[in-house]
């Protein structure tokens, strides 16, 4: 069947993004190939510095006939609008449509066969609104056309059952030519197909693979490091950087003189990395880093890269030059002498500068130390040097080196070792794959640090919106949660954030924000769903257990999550799950006439007249009280097995008794009853909440 072979040549596109454009022109074409009708086997991706390209296989030579329906006006609407929806459908009169009905009546219809045109005249209508959409992150405009790319867009090839697809954007007319390697091969190639446009690019020096380019420049690295006895570190990250960076990867070994590894070696590594996107080698036989570095080359020159690795040497030298010169005279200031200069940075415009943050860092590090087991001068002494480093030279120019840096001085000027790692460890953890701080003053610090930033954000009511997250605040949240469950602490969140902002109105007036602990306890909600939901845990629970109003304690939360779950998948769980449902919906219902609460006082023994109604009234009075001392004790298995004994109070009640009674004072009877197995079972979790 057909091949289309689609390639969009422009100017370097940046690296970060070749990926997820090459992933959006191949989803945007499956789209519209779908809303087309066209069906398609199979669809592949590619891209370089310089191209795009996508090619897909098993397509029709032409498009199935389709039927299309098009929604009209009501029945007896206006002429003008018959008219008009006639006009827009290409029908002649009203009798060729169906006449359908929804909730607001009944309504023209019409339903158009559409013959199929030819596919390549399909895509030579599709390309061109996805080139003019196209989503990049950044674009822009140049020369007179009105077209947007990220960078200049230069020639468009469109191939499909090896002849040509015509059609123009921004000027530029679709072809069947490419072009090579800009300074090797750089001679205009033609095409007619993929597999021959794969061959004629790699004969024209460019890898069309980029994961081809990770594993050549991957492989020629190990082998060079390996002739010195030397060993790659290893950087996912800069590795599918610089396969975003050649079309031709040359990979070369240059060295750099050993004196500068009195540097630390994060921090040579960083400079490399950043300054001249290079990888750092080490010393297996030490674990050292090592005097050399492996570049990558979009070129094979004809010395050999001997002129390449002498230019990536003298610049090497220049920036190792420049970081160990800024290690040496940082190691000249203490960080208590950095303290001061905080005050002139602002952690933000409402929230005051990084000085008066370190101030309220001490403050609840302090009140944090006791709960989770660390000395609270050590913890004090370290919130007040965490952010030392922040107007150190060295984190100036390598940002990313913040806290670690803090580290090294903090060793280098005496410190004990438990505060040099907290200054370290503090922002962690930064993601799902990092790690948790190991000792107890470290977690107090990261504990401050998050809880200060999104007791903040909150009181300023800049919160996450959909996709947008500027201040990592759903980060924060998801670092308090690993620490509170990894380390399994005993934290009233509660009272944390309230005291929190409590530091924020000492510094900027009793005024300042507004009191949102449970609004920010339910993003702690949802922050620990997303956590949980990897591990198999159900969403629902969670959300029931929180509507019990439990929220204060994650980790006892938690604990409450795993027995409710193991309960519910109980006979007598399940059964008392059905019960306590249908009283949760009779409930709802009343109240909605009644009014919310209108159920809310204690039933009346001398209305409970049958049998049923008087048993299940006297088990709730028992199970009250076994309930509350087994959650006071914080037994949540012997809570459950209490609350499993309204299993059959509750199955003969509803099966023996109209709640909703002619008489409305037993009615409202009964409903108070219900009300109360509500509310007694709200102490444990709000079973409305759960699915099923």
């Amino acid at each position: 069947m057909p091949e289309l072979l689609l390639e969009l040549f422009s100017e370097e596109i940046p690296a970060r993004m070749q990926a997820r454009a090459a992933d959006d022109l191949g989803r945007l074409l499956a789209e519209a190939l779908g809303e087309a009708g066209i069906a398609f086997e199979e669809l592949r991706v590619f891209s370089t510095p310089r191209r795009l390209t996508v090619v897909i296989d098993g397509l029709p030579a032409r498009q199935p006939e389709r039927t299309i329906e098009r929604k009209g006006p009501r029945v007896g609407a206006p002429e003008t609008a018959l008219q008009g929806f006639l006009h827009a459908a290409g029908l002649k009169n009203i009798d060729q449509c169906e006449t359908r009905e929804d909730n607001k009546g009944a309504y023209y219809l019409a339903v158009i066969k559409a013959k199929g045109a030819p596919t390549g005249e399909v895509i030579g209508k599709i390309v061109p609104e996805i080139v003019n959409g196209f989503p990049w992150p950044k674009s822009m405009r140049w020369g007179a056309g009105a077209l947007r790319w990220v960078r200049p867009l230069h020639a468009i090839a469109c191939v499909f059952d090896g002849s040509v697809v015509e059609f123009e954007v921004g000027g530029l007319n679709s072809g069947n030519v490419t072009c090579g390697h800009r300074f090797m091969s750089p001679d205009a190639i033609e095409i007619s197909g993929f597999a021959g446009y794969e061959k004629a690019l790699a004969d024209a020096h460019v890898v069309l693979d980029a994961q081809r380019r990770r594993e050549i420049i991957l492989a020629d690295a190990n082998r060079l490091a390996g002739e010195q006895g030397l060993e790659l570190v290893a950087d996912e990250g800069l590795l599918g950087e610089v396969a975003g960076l050649v079309e031709w990867p040359v990979v070369l070994l240059g060295r750099f003189d050993e004196a500068f590894l009195e540097v630390p070696p994060e921090v040579l590594i960083t400079a490399m990395k950043s300054h001249q996107k290079c990888f750092s080698l080490r010393d297996p036989k030490t674990d050292r880093l090592a005097g050399g570095f492996i570049t990558v080359a979009n070129l094979a020159a004809g010395d050999g890269g001997k002129a390449i690795i002498a230019g990536n040497e003298r610049v090497i030298a220049a920036r190792l030059s420049d970081a160990r010169f800024f290690w040496e005279q940082d190691l000249k200031t203490r960080l208590e002498d950095r303290l001061a200069a905080l005050d002139k940075i602002v952690f933000h415009e409402k929230l005051g500068t990084q000085g008066e943050r370190v101030e309220r860092l001490r403050e609840l590090a302090r009140e944090i130390a006791p709960m989770v087991g660390a000395d609270p001068d050590q913890a004090e002494h370290a919130a007040r040097l965490c952010k030392a480093d922040l107007v150190s030279a060295m984190v100036g120019e390598f940002p990313d080196l913040q806290g670690l840096m803090g580290r090294y001085y903090a060793t280098a000027q005496g410190e004990d070792d438990l505060i040099a790692r907290a200054i370290e460890e503090h922002y962690r953890p930064q993601g799902p794959s990092d790690a948790v701080p190991g000792a107890a003053v470290s977690v107090v610090v990261a504990l401050a640090d998050k809880l200060d930033t999104l007791a903040g954000f909150w009181a300023i009511d800049e919160k996450p919106t959909g996709s947008r997250d500027p201040y990592a605040l759903r980060r924060a949240a998801l670092g308090v949660i690993r620490l509170v469950l990894d380390k399994g602490l005993r934290l009233p969140l509660r009272a944390l954030f309230s005291c929190a902002l409590q530091l924020y109105r000492n510094q900027r007036g009793a005024e300042f924000g507004e009191e949102r602990g449970g609004d920010l306890l339910g993003f702690f909600a949802d922050r620990l769903k997303v956590h949980l939901r990897a591990e198999g845990t159900r969403h629902d629970l969670i959300d029931a257990v929180f509507g019990g109003g439990q929220a204060d304690d994650l980790l006892m939360l938690l604990r409450r999550v795993e027995t409710l779950d193991a309960f519910l998948k109980t006979p007598d769980g399940a059964d008392l799950m059905a019960g306590l449902k249908r009283a949760e919906n009779i409930l709802r219902i009343e109240e909605k006439n009644d009014g919310p609460g209108a159920f809310g006082a204690a039933p009346d023994v001398g209305l409970l007249l049958k049998p049923a109604e008087r048993r299940l009234h006297a088990a709730v009075r028992a199970v009250r009280g076994d309930v509350r001392r087994a959650l006071e004790k914080e037994d949540f298995t012997a809570a459950m097995s209490a609350l499993a004994k309204l299993r059959e109070p509750v199955d003969q009640f509803f099966d023996t008794i109209t709640v909703n009674a002619d008489d409305a004072v037993f009615r409202a009877n009964r409903l108070r009853l219900l009300a109360q197995i509500r509310a007694e079972t709200r102490t444990i979790a709000d079973f409305s909440r759960i699915e099923g």
